[in-house]
């Protein structure tokens, strides 16, 4: 029989096993970060269209390119209250932590925890890391190119479809190369403003022995006129320890707060200039 030290020995191990789990697919989603409508049921029950003439695998990189661009110079700050959870596949929560997360333009992320629940080791093993590797990756300090680019991928466009309220264009995202922090699986894409709407996939190449399955899907909604987080599911198999789910939910973002009493440029804005050869 296992003596306790070695159980919690074990439980570290497959947390941390887990959280190398989450960072890859979190990094691997949020190059697509430009990007949310509210609705906690965004059921894909709608049919899917043919796709309308003229679109190519190209057009789509060129116009996600643009609209990350645009979105860079235009978003100069933002808040959000973060949820993060895990949980099990009856619904039982593990861990909870709850905080408030800062962008501030460039690169400079803080997130200040405002309530925290369940287990202590999960949150410090699991989310705790989570979270400061997505600061780290703002920063520049985790160099990880996993952008939605040429370079990265090709795309199979499979048509157009309904999420929501948004018109998007369906596309497989198959990786170039065997690596954790690209993804291989679908992307919507919305038909007016080219920002990723959806996108769910799995890692592009194993994360370990003890990952048997990763697969995660992240949600994005519209908020100001800059498309941002709004959901995040990851189920995780972990070998000898089954499936746990971690939720990130993203609610009430305030967008460039601090700009907005100096009248600076909105997303919108930032389009009209572009579009009108502005500089």
């Amino acid at each position: 029989m296992w003596s306790k030290a070695t159980a919690h020995a074990n439980t570290k191990l497959t947390l941390s096993l887990i959280v190398s789990a989450l960072v890859a697919m979190t990094l691997a989603a949020v190059e697509a970060k430009a990007q949310s409508q509210r609705g906690n049921s965004w059921e894909l029950a709608t049919p899917l269209e043919p796709l309308r003439p003229g679109i190519t695998e190209a057009q789509l990189f060129a116009q996600l390119e643009t609209h990350n661009d645009l979105r860079k110079s235009a978003l100069l700050d933002y808040t959000v209250f973060r949820t993060y959870q895990v949980i099990d596949l009856k619904g039982k929560v593990h861990a909870e932590e709850v905080g408030r997360m800062e962008f501030h333009a460039p690169d400079q992320k803080t997130f200040v925890t405002t309530s925290e629940s369940g287990s202590g080791l999960v949150r410090r093993m699991a989310l705790n890391p989570l979270i400061s590797s997505e600061i780290e990756a703002a920063a520049g300090k985790e160099h990880h190119d996993s952008a939605i680019s040429p370079e990265n991928y090709s795309l199979n466009l499979l048509g157009e479809q309904q999420v929501g309220p948004y018109h998007c264009f369906v596309a497989q995202a198959i990786p170039k190369r065997k690596d954790k922090y690209l993804f291989e699986g679908k992307l919507w894409i919305d038909a007016n403003d080219y920002a990723v709407v959806r996108i769910e996939g799995h890692p592009a190449k194993k994360l370990s022995f003890w990952i048997q399955q990763a697969d995660f899907v992240r949600r994005y909604q519209k908020i100001d006129g800059f498309w941002l987080p709004e959901k995040d599911q990851t189920f995780v198999q972990v070998r000898l320890y089954g499936k746990k789910v971690l939720t990130i939910d993203h609610e009430n973002y305030v967008v460039n707060a601090v700009q907005n009493k100096d009248g600076s440029t909105s997303a919108q804005e930032a389009r009209m200039r572009v579009a009108g050869g502005v500089n």
